[in-house]
């Protein structure tokens, strides 16, 4: 199943902004979890008839997450931000945090979320990079550099680029594909520095402006893969919004801790469970089942 995401006279698919697809993978893959800029909701007038609470589709969900990281473009080679070494210290410590907790109560055909997750690090591509309009060029990216994909399928490779968002809608989403014939999850996300739409404030003088944006749209992704991570589908609304998607841009504390003591300011995650209950801090919506493990 494919689930496209339109919004009044916007249509947000895989070959978006006219970008011309390699010639391999031939099919583009879904853009899956898009994390939507500020100010710009497709799920605005949502039924408020229908449960909020996500469903199950019958697929798989990701058991575990085994991580690497990509940064491609000209200029990262010469850069001397905080940016590579926090992502990877966001990989590492997201590992059995809280937060990571947040997303361990879904189950899917091959068994339950869980909060523990690898990183192995980063792969530099100093080549340049594309926008990510199309899905099957950031594929064809991963491909290039993950030689030999986690053969359990919980290979996820979030791709980090040295690309402006300009007038895209969004700041990051994820996908599946394949890479040698083995599924891997992975994700595309812009270069944010400046970037008021995909911006967190986090205030705490902790990172830069520019890692803290990556920061809180990576936490989005990740969590999505994690429990909806490729077609048929595991857990999503009616809508098609996944966990991040359903508390995007709300911020119940001020900085979120990791296993690792490394703080980052980071949105909550949707859970049905704390939704149910009465547990959860609300949403844009009101509606109360957000968590963010602090």
């Amino acid at each position: 199943m494919k689930r496209t995401l339109c919004a009044v006279s916007l249509c947000i698919t895989a070959s978006a902004f006219g970008q011309t697809a390699p010639a391999t993978p031939s099919t583009d893959p879904p853009m899956l979890g898009i994390q939507w800029a500020r100010g710009f909701d497709p799920f605005a007038r949502g039924d408020a008839r229908r449960s909020p609470n996500m469903t199950y589709h019958g697929g798989k969900i990701m058991p575990t997450a085994n991580t690497k990281a990509i940064f491609w473009g000209t200029s990262w080679p010469s850069d001397t931000s905080d940016k590579m070494s926090g992502i990877d210290s966001f990989y590492t410590g997201f590992s059995n945090s809280n937060y990571a907790k947040t997303s361990d109560e879904y189950t899917g055909s091959n068994g339950q979320v869980g909060a523990l997750t690898s990183y192995t690090g980063h792969l530099l591509d100093s080549s340049q990079a594309t926008g990510g309009g199309n899905t099957s060029a950031i594929l064809a990216e991963v491909c290039k550099m993950i030689t030999s994909p986690d053969t359990s399928g919980n290979g996820y490779y979030p791709v980090y680029t040295d690309v402006p968002r300009g007038n895209a809608g969004y700041c990051a989403w994820h996908s599946a594909g394949t890479c040698n014939g083995q599924l891997v999850q992975f994700a595309f996300f812009f270069k944010l520095d400046g970037d008021s739409g995909c911006d967190p404030q986090d205030t705490s003088g902790l990172h830069s402006q520019g890692l803290a944006a990556l920061a809180n749209v990576s936490a989005h992704e990740l969590s999505e893969a994690r429990s909806d991570p490729a077609n048929p589908g595991a857990w999503y609304d009616s809508q098609g919004q996944e966990n991040g998607d359903k508390c995007a841009w709300t911020f119940n504390v001020p900085l979120v801790t990791f296993s690792n003591s490394v703080q980052w300011k980071l949105q909550g995650e949707w859970s049905n469970a704390a939704y149910n209950n009465g547990t959860g801090y609300p949403n844009s919506k009101g509606q109360k089942g957000c968590l963010d493990g602090h």
